[in-house]
């Protein structure tokens, strides 16, 4: 689907690592990279799949393979990502189906009730995946000799074929170090690159990184606690260096965005890492497009951001209400927020910040006050801001709770919202706010926008030609060039995708 910027699967190729160094044999099945210019046409006319048809990827499925294995990250993907299943499960019946990844994390027993899957590893998948093949290779030797419910986090059928949880919940890996780094070599990396489909700001050769994992905060809007407990581990900055180093040296890699949930956490790390990359004198550009905790940058780490090739970063608020932090739980204060916006333009680095409307509790006095706060970030600086309606997420605190209120119906349109949402206004049964209609939480964000926008080209008018100017060559250097890039590329996506839907009728959601 083309809600989003495509980039190479970082979770598929730590996967892929730790199947291999387990000594099984794995192939990939990239079906963006192998044909990253193919729209079809789904099932909805804003809808379109980039890359493979389904039929597609069934067609290049290994006939020697054993096991299957597929990952879907955010759920609006899922009615695409079963079709995938079924018609796998259809060509090749006698083969066992794997899946993991944040949607089959959230959503185990409506994907397995949707979908022939027959395993799905919950949480973090290296060491599950590698106990479940190792178990599935030893059943199909001697049957029956592995009970599949003793390996923790996985989801199995049981004899009616019903979805089941194993009794036990696998504790999160503390080896950071000792993963494999991603098997990126298995996937077509160039076709990433020349079709600018990165995460984060384009700055020539990328590779996604990740030197941190979890995150110790549980905000009520997000997965995380669920899907990574509440327990955060850091990798070695040296590990994390070497891993950089080598991508330059294999692939010419110069860019690096790290996915990290929360990697700005501790003072002490950051500062090892940036010095070591220093010390090496590599010559390469990182960033944060992910958003990051605000707490421990001020002169010193902004400082050594910039100089070791740190260029820009997201920061997180959601709000400029106290209140609405409080009740969110986001543990972040708004005289943290600025002091580290202002070391951070201080010492040139690109920052955006993320806002969320739209919560349960929000009250217009809220909005007023997050249109406050985005006016003060405009006057100090920062490049970017990005608004966004709630959505509750499967697996959130506030899910949980709008489920058990009865005001969420599980199905293929409540998953499609975060699509529809955010290109048509909010919609009156997608809007979750007890204080305010969808029409007015809509408002609010283009008020937010207007807001920050207005205020950064008024005290800075020269940024609006350099936007434009950049936006047309195709160089980025902050994510309003980037979404502006991403506009012209989508309007050719939907111009073929039109053409394709006039010449079939849609085969995929």
């Amino acid at each position: 689907m083309t809600a989003l910027r495509p980039s190479a699967p970082l979770g598929l190729a730590y996967i892929a690592a730790a199947i291999r160094e387990a000594g099984h044999d794995v192939t990939v099945i990239d079906a963006v990279a192998e044909a990253p210019e193919q729209v079809t046409p789904g099932k909805r006319p804003q809808l379109f799949a980039l890359g493979l048809r389904t039929d597609e990827i069934v067609e290049r499925i290994d006939p020697e393979a054993d096991v299957i294995g597929i990952t879907n990250m955010w759920s609006f993907s899922w009615p695409l990502v079963r079709e995938i299943i079924e018609q796998i499960h259809s060509a090749w019946p006698e083969k066992t189906i794997v899946c993991g990844g944040e949607h089959f994390t959230g959503l185990p027993e409506y994907s397995m009730e949707q979908a022939p899957v027959d395993f799905i590893v919950l949480g973090e998948g290296e060491e599950g995946t590698v106990e479940l093949l190792d178990a599935i290779e030893k059943n199909r030797a001697r049957p029956g000799s592995v009970d599949i419910s003793s390996i923790p986090s996985v989801v199995y059928r049981d004899a009616n074929r019903a979805p089941v949880r194993s009794l036990q919940v696998r504790p999160r890996n503390k080896g950071v170090d000792d993963i494999a780094w991603p098997a990126w070599d298995l996937f077509d990396m160039d076709t990433y690159n020349d079709h600018n489909y990165v995460a984060g700001v384009k700055k020539g050769i990328t590779v996604p990184i990740l030197a941190t994992r979890g995150c110790p905060y549980q905000c009520t809007y997000c997965s995380s606690p669920n899907m990574w407990t509440t327990r955060w581990y850091a990798r070695d900055p040296k590990d994390v260096v070497d891993e950089i180093q080598h991508y330059k040296d294999s692939y010419g890699a110069v860019s690096f965005p790290f996915q990290d949930l929360t990697a700005i956490l501790k003072r002490d790390w950051v500062i090892s890492f940036c010095n070591e990359l220093l010390d090496r004198d590599l010559q390469v550009t990182w960033q944060f497009p992910s958003g990051t905790r605000c707490e421990v940058i001020d002169d010193e780490v902004a400082s050594l951001l910039d100089r070791s090739g740190g260029r820009s970063l997201a920061l997180a608020p959601e709000s400029g209400s106290e209140r609405t932090r409080k009740l969110i739980k986001k543990m972040m204060k708004t005289d943290s927020l600025l002091n580290a916006v202002r070391s951070s333009v201080k010492h040139n680095l690109n920052v955006t910040a993320f806002i969320v409307i739209g919560f349960p509790h929000d009250i217009p006095e809220d909005f007023k006050k997050t249109r406050q706060l985005v006016r003060k970030l405009a006057l100090l600086g920062i490049d970017d801001i990005a608004v966004g309606f709630f959505f509750p997420i499967p697996n959130t605190q506030l899910y949980h709770e709008l489920i058990e209120e009865g005001r969420i119906s599980l199905n293929e349109d409540f998953l499609l919202t975060p699509i529809f949402a955010n290109e048509k206004g909010l919609l009156p049964e997608n809007n979750y706010c007890d204080h305010m209609t969808a029409r007015q939480v809509t408002r609010a964000k283009y008020s937010i926008l207007l807001s920050f926008y207005g205020t950064s080209f008024l005290v800075r008018p020269w940024r609006i030609i350099s936007i434009l100017w950049n936006a047309l060559r195709g160089k980025e250097t902050r994510k309003l060039e980037s979404f502006l890039i991403d506009i012209r590329r989508n309007i050719g996506v939907w111009w073929r995708g039109k053409f394709e839907r006039r010449k079939s009728p849609a085969t995929t959601p």
